[in-house]
């Protein structure tokens, strides 16, 4: 008995993109980040806006216990609609696969897929971070230490807004992840396009993020990094009113107990209701935004990478 599987074994199909102008996409938007119909139509949206940005998409998730990088339209619906797809992060994968089971990609999971895969581009909306009070509860994304070790690099519109900012940037910096923020001053709040966090590299030339990530991959082997990109201005919601709806999401995910897993699309779904749809039309001008300039910087970053082995 082999003590490993064979990398194919976990795949549709044998993956190569080295070197191709492709983005990654994950698929927990689809299932646990916004609902349907919206989560469907977002996705499919966010796709073309890679495309339009001159980009290839690549949707991942997992199928009848195998991983497909590439989700066909057929598959992001049957995500949208189906109530058994697990949230996984990176330890759940295994799980996940073994089980023949439906699976959602976190930031952390899709990181690690992609860069399997050949991939080293991967647009989302927000990534995870430290939590509120985790000096509590010890709630720290996996998608921070991703970074750590999976060269991949991530654009979102900042660390999500029901997050711990401060703390999550301390992170970041702790670790030695290279965090950009582009044609801005300041770290986007994800449905806020400022704040009063100075950005720790701001890029006004894409020519100059191609060249940090060259510059990493010989200083840091082995560590992506994170390219934050402001909301558009006409989509981004004022900071006092948002952090006032979150505030109150929180007080009632702490009176219900919520915890793990579940607390980031609790937050969502309360903050889309107490919001009357404002934040989720927020979250999707965002997204298509990452998506978009994703695309455009696709070729580039592909060709940072073009001498990977």
């Amino acid at each position: 008995m082999k003590e490993r599987m064979d990398l194919h074994e976990l795949f549709t199909e044998d993956y190569d993109f080295r070197g191709k102008n492709v983005v990654a996409l994950e698929s927990t938007i689809i299932s646990h980040g916004m609902p349907y119909p919206q989560n469907v139509t977002t996705a499919l949206m966010v796709e073309d806006e890679v495309r339009r940005g001159g980009g290839i998409p690549l949707t991942i998730g997992l199928i009848n216990g195998k991983i497909k990088i590439g989700m066909t339209e057929d598959d992001i619906k049957e995500f949208g609609k189906r109530n058994d797809v697990m949230k996984c992060s990176t330890r759940d994968l295994s799980y996940c696969l073994a089980n023949n089971g439906w699976g959602a990609t976190t930031v952390a999971a899709t990181m690690r897929i992609a860069k399997l895969a050949g991939i080293h581009l991967f647009a989302t909306g927000g990534i995870g971070g430290v939590h509120r009070e985790a000096e509590k509860t010890y709630d720290v994304s996996a998608d921070l230490m991703e970074f750590t070790h999976t060269d991949v690099v991530v654009i979102c519109a900042g660390p999500k807004a029901i997050l711990d900012v401060p703390k999550t940037l301390e992170y970041l910096e702790t670790a030695g992840v290279p965090v950009m923020t582009y044609k801005s001053k300041t770290v986007p709040l994800f449905y806020t396009r400022n704040s009063s966090y100075p950005s720790p590299c701001n890029i006004e030339d894409d020519e100059l993020i191609y060249k940090i990530v060259k510059n990493n991959r010989t200083l840091a082997p082995g560590y992506g990094a994170l390219l934050l990109n402001p909301i558009p201005e006409a989509d981004s919601l004022d900071e006092k009113y948002i952090e006032a709806e979150i505030e109150s999401a929180i007080n009632e995910m702490k009176l219900a107990g919520i915890e793990g897993k579940k607390v980031t699309p609790f937050l969502l779904q309360r903050i889309t209701e107490k919001t009357e749809g404002k934040s989720l039309k927020a979250n999707i001008a965002l997204i298509k935004n990452n998506a978009y300039l994703a695309g455009k910087l696709s070729k580039g970053i592909a060709d940072s990478f073009k001498d990977e082995r």
